[in-house]
């Protein structure tokens, strides 16, 4: 067997391959006004003058991977107790101008009125998912990936009561559910569907003030929820 080689002989001998950068994107919904809609960035790079990106940054020297979208929600949104999801990482040659930059995609889904939630940047704005043409970066891809992922994931995992209330409305939920898939839902098969999963809490209440005939309110099962940080799911057929 011959002479095992150091890590330091291994960093001189590929130096380029240790120039690389690694940073995360978060693609961070919520819905509003009946739309979905996603927090953007305006973009401060002469290259992209114009044009929007997603919330993210070069994850640091000391910091773990994972970590890093945790960090971009907390400074950007105030919030730390977030529904996120992995869902891709991207890795084009010239998909940033400064260089060589490999991202991982994740998004997030939250409730806007929280009051927890706070935008700590005037260039960050809410944007309806459906006017978007194009992006800084490749980030129009990415956010058309999250968007298929968190459509795909909507109707099998209750994920989308972090956008919600405490208290909501079967009309309110469907609402919700009809912006995410682009499509209108039958009321009918929609409760019956949902009904099945045992996701809900009837709250024997009503609404109030509301200009149509008044629904019931429900709540989301307890057992759904999760003390502290919500985990990180990671789909690993979608992480290359």
């Amino acid at each position: 067997m011959g002479q095992l080689k150091t890590a330091a002989t291994e960093r001189r001998s590929h130096q380029d391959f240790f120039n690389i950068a690694v940073s995360v994107d978060c693609v961070i919904f919520s819905y509003q006004d009946k739309a979905l809609k996603v927090l953007l960035i305006k973009s401060d790079l002469k290259e992209f003058e114009g044009l929007y990106s997603l919330l993210g940054d070069l994850v640091g020297p000391d910091e773990d991977l994972e970590e890093a979208p945790y960090r971009v929600l907390q400074e950007r949104t105030g919030l730390h107790d977030v529904y996120l999801e992995q869902v891709h990482t991207f890795g084009n040659i010239g998909r940033h101008p400064s260089g060589r930059v490999i991202t991982t995609a994740y998004f997030s889904l939250v409730n806007s009125k929280s009051s927890n939630f706070q935008i700590t940047h005037d260039d960050v704005s809410w944007h309806p998912v459906n006017s978007l043409k194009k992006l800084a970066f490749d980030h129009k891809i990415i956010l058309d990936t999250c968007l298929k992922q968190l459509r795909d994931a909507v109707m099998e995992h209750p994920i989308v009561f972090n956008l919600l209330p405490e208290k909501f409305s079967l009309r309110e939920l469907q609402d919700i559910y009809e912006a995410i898939l682009g499509i209108e839902l039958d009321r009918r098969n929609f409760r019956k569907r949902l009904m099945v999963k045992d996701w809900l809490v009837d709250l024997a209440e009503m609404e109030e003030d509301v200009p149509h005939r008044p629904g019931k309110l429900y709540k989301a099962r307890p057992s759904l929820k999760k003390n502290g940080r919500a985990p990180l799911h990671i789909d690993q057929r979608l992480v290359v």
